[in-house]
């Protein structure tokens, strides 16, 4: 395969033509690098997204769940009536 691109190279150099060749050999890498770069950051940036998104998700869950579990429920059809006519005498 490399010896393939160096006689390209190589007819590209007799025909005059090498640095065109070059230049377009480089763009065509340097846009493959700058597209590659470009859809590793989109899809690191939508992981982190999602995972900030479930994160928030799960910590409000875990807000109610504590919320529901820590309130006192007091039914007051439980509770004894109140006493008439005082407490201990003093």
């Amino acid at each position: 395969m490399i010896t393939f691109i160096l006689i390209l190279l190589l007819v590209a150099a007799v025909f005059g033509v090498l640095g065109a060749v070059l230049k377009v050999a480089l763009i065509l890498v340097l846009s493959f690098v700058l597209a590659t770069t470009v859809m590793l950051w989109a899809g690191w940036w939508w992981f982190r997204n999602r995972m900030q998104a479930f994160q928030r998700e799960v910590e409000l869950e875990a807000r109610r769940r504590r919320a529901v579990e820590t309130r006192p429920v007091r039914n007051e059809a439980d509770d004894d009536p109140p006493e008439l006519g005082g407490g201990p005498p003093s």
